[in-house]
């Protein structure tokens, strides 16, 4: 049986809350009546189109009800006699007065905001000796690590509901079946909580089984990566029974240990793990030994085997169009990992290359490991084609631009963020005339060699991309 999407709304008054539970398209809407005003039951559950669950979370329980505790279990016994399918009490608050209903399911729930506590088997054993429906046990995840504790310390016979929160705890909300859980949690209530529609169309919880497969974007951090929607596009066009999320973390030792627990067969590496991740797996391919880092990781065979498809995806856009690279005069902007990439690539095709950056001895170093030119900051006109690979004009700071206008003096210009589309930079180069490329050309390019290698398919580039531009028009549309 497939996991449900309940819907988390919140409301100041009680017309706020009814029209927010009728917006809803989710399977059960959780009706959150500690924060509103005007509280009235019976007005809550009039009219409901769909089932809920009635919940008044108290302050100590992180809820907005600061008010008198009986009040509060007189608000839950109202909901319980009108009849609400199902009634959210904390585990330590004293439920004594509560009926019970044949038709309302109490739902036991416990919140640990400061940790995954040590002693977390204990309490979901005691929870469940206490004769509710469903238990709902929300911890938070400090670490990835933490996941794998709730996976397994809540792994009873007893229906219920494991949520970690916080970043590292991602896929306890998107992949519920791997939990055991009934349910997850959608909406903007929560930090951590999606979209249903998100919830529902990109990660397909409906759709999810238990032997779905495995598949993540690893680093940190991962809240605006548009790849979950790129990857689960890819398999929903094909039909491949997967899903792809989010593993955050910063530490190459946690990521292949917790992959390995959940059984995730492929991982799209980024910062800060490329290295690390290197050091890790002995079966490499060329162009991430020579570079010293990995993009990517498949699992073979019990074992990991890592590629470096940074390259391939940086030269995608010039391959697609027939641009030659050879004897041209590029400018690389910045020294890090990406420029990096960048310097390899270009090498490759036997373009002319400088490193132009705001702290020169960064520059220099970089320049001397390749064996190229220092540039000047900003760098002199002329050049044929200009690389950004700094972070200056990725969202939300989309003004910024990493030279000033006047400086943008060349044939083609390369940006390397993908987030905004067209950045701040681009948008200056098109003004002076250059031919402009995004670095939505680079992610996808490289997202559709990972997606070939781990599932011997090729991947449908243009659904991929459609997927990324409605990622980031969407998130755009929330700033």
């Amino acid at each position: 049986m497939p996991a449900l999407i309940v819907e988390t709304v919140t409301a100041s008054t009680m017309a706020e809350l009814r029209a927010a539970r009728d917006r809803s398209t989710a399977d059960l809407v959780e009706l959150r009546l500690d924060g509103v005003r005007d509280v009235d039951v019976g007005g809550a559950l009039d009219g409901r189109s769909r089932p809920v669950i009635v919940t008044c979370r108290a302050a100590w329980e992180g809820g907005a009800f600061d008010g008198d505790e009986q009040t509060r279990l007189d608000i839950l016994r109202r909901a319980i006699e009108l009849g609400a399918e199902y009634v959210d009490v904390e585990w330590r608050a004293d439920r004594r007065s509560l009926p019970r209903r044949s038709g309302t399911k109490i739902v036991l729930s416990h919140h640990d905001f400061t940790c995954t506590p040590g002693d977390l088997g204990d309490r979901v054993r005691a929870m469940a000796g206490e004769g509710a429906d469903v238990l709902k046990i929300a911890v938070t995840a400090r670490r990835l690590s933490d996941c794998v504790t709730l996976r397994d310390e809540t792994a009873i016979d007893h229906p219920h509901v494991a949520i970690a929160m916080g970043p590292a705890g991602r896929i306890s909300r998107l992949v519920p079946l791997a939990f055991g859980s009934l349910w997850t949690y959608g909406g903007t209530a929560a930090p951590g909580q999606s979209p249903v529609d998100e919830l529902r169309e990109t990660f397909c919880v409906h759709a999810q089984r238990p032997d779905t497969r495995l598949y993540a974007v690893a680093g940190a951090p991962l809240a605006h990566s548009a790849s979950p929607a790129m990857h689960n596009a890819a398999f929903a066009e094909l039909g491949i029974d997967a899903v792809y999320v989010p593993l955050e973390t910063a530490d190459a030792d946690e990521l292949l240990t917790v992959a390995e627990r959940f059984g995730v067969e492929g991982i799209s590496v980024t910062a800060p793990l490329k290295t690390g991740v290197f050091a890790r797996v002995t079966d490499r391919d060329a162009l991430g030994t020579r570079t010293g880092a990995l993009n990517t990781l498949k699992r073979e065979h019990d074992a990991w085997a890592g590629r470096n498809y940074d390259v391939a995806g940086f030269l995608s856009p010039f391959d697609r169009e027939g641009i030659a690279l050879a004897g041209l005069r590029c400018v690389v902007l910045g020294a890090g990992g990406a420029a990096r990439t960048a310097l390899f690539a270009l090498q490759e095709r036997g373009a002319g290359v400088e490193v132009s950056a705001r702290r020169r001895e960064r520059a220099a170093q970089l320049a001397k490991e390749f064996g190229v030119q220092v540039g000047e900051w900003p760098p002199r006109p002329g050049w044929d084609l200009l690389i950004n690979t700094t972070p200056v004009g990725t969202w939300p700071d989309v003004e910024a631009i990493p030279i000033a206008e006047q400086a943008v003096a060349g044939a083609m210009v390369y940006d390397l963020i993908y987030n905004p589309e067209e950045t701040a930079l681009l948008k200056a180069a098109r003004r002076r005339g250059a031919r402009i490329i995004g670095g939505l050309e680079m992610l996808v390019g490289q997202a559709c060699l990972q997606f070939e290698w781990w599932t011997d398919r090729p991947a449908p580039r243009d659904v991929m991309l459609a997927a990324a531009r409605r990622f980031l028009t969407q998130r755009q549309a929330e700033r």
